[in-house]
């Protein structure tokens, strides 16, 4: 088995790294690539020290069985075929393939078998929202089918890259020395603040990521279910929030719905309000799981509960997912 990761430098390409190892992933050779700022920088995998290869149309790929990207939409629409050419599955962390109608968008605890129709050879990784989200929707999916969604999200820094958070942590410190604050990666100044837009605006008045949540949901989850979501950058470092209602076919119980949780696959029910306990991101980054509490009746809807889940965004919105839908395939045979 040998795998590639593309984008190996950035801070998705890290926790590949990391998520790999942690794992145990059946692997014989590990092959690192990247840009012309990124190739030739070293890092040590299972003891063994790995040279970024620079990422260049030619037969690099040909032995490759899974390669992990996650360079952004630009790069995996160029190299894709590059990629794909010799038999290799691509695992894509962009945007660039989700809604593609001949490219299967997989969340391995909602819809894995999805994934071995890949008639492109490519799989497409949801965006990470939407990824946390659909995981604790399963679970009460089982229970009565969902029409509407209306979720709010709070999301850490985490989610624009390793230089987004090293930013978040350089304005707080510059903040507290009295200096000029550094704005690139945001619109404005994410430290004590909050920002009510991730990703540029539609002509709807939605952003691309609030967008992404509708249609990916109902793709994955092959369903006409309706996500209604706005998008919060907070300034959390890592693992993103959302605050998720629900309207179900049929009233659901709190007692059911956190007896689903409880026993969903890739959720750790965390709800204990008597005591305090609920998800954070503060305690909680670094960690696999949806971890999903404050679970309660909506009080506007008969038919409604509201809930709340934590996930760190990096893992289980990104590399995790990753390489859980890459064990599936090796599990079934299937790559």
């Amino acid at each position: 088995m040998k795998v590639a990761i593309v984008g190996a430098s950035g801070a998705v390409g890290q926790e590949f790294l990391r998520v790999l190892d942690e794992r145990n992933f059946p692997l014989d050779e590990l092959v690192l690539f990247g840009s012309k700022r990124s190739a030739g920088t070293k890092y040590t995998f299972r003891g063994k020290e790995l040279k970024v290869k620079l990422l260049q149309h030619n037969d690099d790929f040909k032995d490759v069985n899974i390669a992990f990207t996650s360079a952004g939409a630009g790069t995996s629409k160029e190299y894709a075929d590059t990629i794909t050419r010799y038999g290799a599955v691509m695992i894509d962390n962009s945007s660039a393939f989700r809604m593609d109608s001949d490219v299967p968008l997989v969340v391995p605890e909602v819809n894995a078998a999805d994934a071995k129709d890949r008639p492109r050879g490519i799989i497409a990784n949801p965006n990470c929202t939407t990824i946390q989200m659909v995981v604790a929707l399963k679970a009460i999916e089982k229970l009565s089918h969902i029409k509407t969604v209306h979720v709010s999200t709070y999301q850490a820094a985490s989610g624009a890259g390793a230089a987004a958070m090293d930013e978040l942590y350089e304005q707080y410190r510059q903040i507290l020395a009295g200096e000029p604050v550094t704005v690139d990666k945001f619109a404005y100044q994410l430290a004590f603040n909050l920002i009510p837009q991730v990703d540029v605006f539609t002509d709807n008045g939605y952003t691309k990521e609030e967008m992404k949540m509708y249609n990916e949901t109902q793709k994955i989850m092959h369903s006409d279910i309706k996500v209604s979501a706005t998008c919060v950058r907070v300034p959390a470092l890592r693992a993103h929030s959302e605050s998720i209602w629900v309207e179900t076919e049929r009233p659901v119980t709190v007692e059911e719905a956190r007896e689903a949780f409880a026993n969903a696959e890739g959720v750790v029910l965390m709800d204990d309000t008597a005591n305090k306990e609920y998800p954070m991101p503060l305690f909680l980054a670094g960690k696999d799981p949806v971890y999903v509490g404050r679970i309660r009746k909506d009080l506007t809807n008969e038919n409604g509960l509201t809930f709340w889940t934590v996930s760190d965004q990096i893992k289980k919105g990104a590399a995790l997912n990753a390489v859980q839908i890459a064990e599936y395939m090796i599990k079934e045979g299937n790559v």
